[in-house]
């Protein structure tokens, strides 16, 4: 039995715990990232949030070996044996599945520190869509601009216009105070659109080498 990729260019893989049998993370894979895991042994996937092939672990050293691939009967989605080493998900957790919806509590508890791994901005921004998905009853300051996009347009705005007046004529501690307040709302209107703050990382890297008279020329109209 085997796949077909023009049916289901994008299926569910399934990370288990060889020993354990522990269910630790759900992602995608399309036909590259199926034959890079079968290539080198270790678990490569396609982000639909970044959309591009990434390997797990290849910030975090937090990689998975494959023991084995089990591929169910329809043939669309798949199961890998893997040895995880160090967590399987990006919150610093072991499991991705740590919140129990009947008992309505956390019962997994984060092992590392995500910031130190991942960075501030990456750690922020998945803070962010944990913001975004929690019930509506949970009040804090990106729930409201998340739910108000009249509101968090508004702010984006006043801080860019922030940042501008500090460069301008104020100090450097006021520069940095307000890039931070821009940086802070942009993500959130980054999450506010499900767009990972990797896209914007890919752009910048397709502009290195590129005259910005050139790029600017070559957008689309």
């Amino acid at each position: 039995m085997t796949i077909n990729w023009k049916k289901n260019p994008l299926i569910p893989a399934i990370a288990q715990d060889n020993e354990t049998s522990e269910v630790l993370m759900l992602a995608y894979m399309n036909e590259e990232a199926y034959r890079l895991t079968l290539s080198t042994g270790f678990a490569h996937y396609f982000s639909r949030s970044k959309q591009r092939i990434w390997k797990k672990g290849e910030s975090s050293s937090h990689t998975q070996e494959v023991q084995d691939i089990l591929l169910d009967c329809d043939a669309d989605t798949i199961i890998l044996k893997i040895k995880q080493n160090g967590v399987a998900c990006h919150t610093g957790t072991k499991s991705c599945f740590f919140t129990s919806v009947l008992k309505d509590k956390i019962i997994l508890e984060k092992e590392i520190d995500t910031e130190t791994i991942y960075g501030v901005v990456d750690t922020l921004y998945h803070t962010i869509l944990e913001r975004k998905n929690a019930p509506k009853e949970q009040k804090s300051w990106t729930k409201k601009l998340l739910d108000d996009k009249s509101l968090m347009l508004s702010k984006i705005r006043e801080e860019a216009d922030e940042v501008c007046t500090a460069i301008n004529e104020e100090s450097d501690e006021q520069v940095i105070y307000e890039s931070a307040d821009l940086l802070y709302h942009t993500l959130v209107g980054l999450g506010y659109r499900d767009i990972s703050p990797d896209r914007v990382k890919q752009e910048l890297a397709r502009r290195f080498g590129m005259s910005g008279i050139v790029e600017k020329e070559g957008r689309k109209k």
